[in-house]
Formats: C-alpha cells, structure tokens, sequence
C-alpha cells in the first residue's frame, strides 16, 4: 500500500486505512512464520458444504464461487466480513473486502483441507514455541477462526455493549486493535494468533486467484495492475523496457 494510499480520506475526514496504519499492517505488523503456507486448496468437506445456505448467490451461474460452504450462521460469516472490511478497506483505488469477495474465499479454505490442517504434522505433544517455529497449536484452523469470531463478539458486547457488526468503523478497529495487542483471551491461542491469520487470509483472499473464491473480478489485480495468470508474453513484451498494460487473466480463464 503507497503513502498516498494511506493519506486518502472519506468524507468524514478520517483516513479510510487509517486501522491499517494505526495496527502495524502498513508496515507489514507481526505475522507467524509459516503459519498459512498451505492456504490455498480446493474443498473438500463432502456432501454438506452445498446445503450451508440458500441465499441468492447461488443462483447465478457466474457466481457459483459465492456460496457459503463453511459457515452456517450467516451472523458469523457477516462478522467475519466486516472484519475483514476493517483490514482491507473500500476506499478510491477500489474495492474493500467485502468487494471483492474475500469472506467466501475465507470460508471455503475453512471448508477444504486447510481448515483441518490436512498438510500439517499433526501428532503431539503440543508446546508454545518461539516464533520462528511457525505453527504449534493443537487446534485446527477452522477450530481458531470458531473461537475467534466468538471472541470478537463477545468482547464487542462486554467493551461497547453492541454487538460487532453494530459497531462504527472507528470501534471495529479499536476491537481488532485489542486483539493484534493480545488484550483478548481466547482458549487455547493468543488473541495475537488469530488476528494474524485473520489478516493473512485476508489479503490472500483480496489477490488470489478469482478460482478461490475471492479477488471477485479480478479487480485485486486491476488495482495493482497486476496481468494474473498469462499463457504466454510476446517477445516485445519480453524485450519491453517500458510498462505494458496487460488486461488480466485467471485459472478461469485458461480453464476455458
């Protein structure tokens, strides 16, 4: 994210990064080694992940990647998604979070094999390690993002009396602040830990492949002005010394 980025307010005078500038993540903030680099996956939980919900996205055939596969309490997913608005705002470069797409990439990684830790080593015993040890808890993904967003509304009614998704935007941050701070108990991690996978998954989910569910129309990319994935470049391209605008591309694209 640029300077200019950051200094870009909405019309209420207050930065629209400003949570991203006041949490560390504009400077990159805390995030535990090795802790997502399996994220990426297709799902796959079986025969329930299809009757999650009825909701009208499932409609369209263009939007066959919007249907919820995890969550089955739709106050939890939009939780989960207003969450994930805090970390990557809407503001004039684009879409935010919701946007693009970004809590239904999240909850299908939850409901394939990444949300059970299907690639980890996962025989104890299980001991707190240092942070260039990566992961080490005995809990599965699915597991803490669970705790997680408990945590995030039941702190929300003890600070503020409201619900998280009744919050202001001001307070939502302060509320995520809290939990990079590890000013929050959950059972089992560090308050710390979910939000660095809260923010990982985030952002992957802003810049991934359409294929995953989030980066709705590639417009993650279009912001970045990033080609996504190309069969090939030309030789001029190649041998280009200046900047070339190449519309994007996706596994979905190349699939078809």
């Amino acid at each position: 994210m640029s300077t200019n980025d950051e200094k870009q307010l909405d019309a209420n005078g207050s930065s629209r990064r400003k949570f991203l500038r006041n949490s560390g993540i504009a400077a990159g903030g805390v995030v535990v080694g090795g802790t997502l680099g399996g994220l990426l996956g297709f799902n796959d939980k079986g025969e329930q992940e299809s009757t999650a919900t009825a909701t009208k996205e499932t409609q369209s055939a263009q939007q066959h990647d919007q249907a919820l596969e995890y969550f089955n309490n739709r106050a939890d997913f939009d939780l989960l998604g207003q969450a994930t608005e805090r970390i990557f705002p809407e503001d004039e470069n684009g879409p935010g979070a919701i946007g693009l797409g970004v809590p239904y990439y999240i909850d299908h990684q939850l409901a394939g094999k990444w949300g059970i830790n299907a690639k980890d080593y996962r025989q104890g015993p299980f001991f707190e390690g240092e942070l260039n040890q990566g992961y080490q808890s005995q809990l599965k993904y699915h597991q803490i993002y669970d705790l997680g967003i408990e945590a995030i509304e039941k702190y929300s009614q003890a600070t503020f009396n409201e619900g998280f998704t009744a919050l202001d935007g001001e307070k939502q941050d302060e509320v995520l602040v809290a939990f990079e701070n590890d000013e929050v108990d959950i059972p089992g991690i560090k308050s710390s830990f979910f939000f660095n996978i809260l923010r990982q998954s985030t952002l992957e989910g802003a810049y991934s492949d359409p294929l995953y569910g989030g980066n709705k129309d590639m417009q993650g990319w279009k912001m970045k002005e990033y080609p996504g994935v190309q069969m090939s470049y030309s030789d001029e391209q190649v041998a280009s010394k200046e900047f070339i605008e190449i519309k994007p591309a996706s596994l979905h694209n190349t699939h078809n």
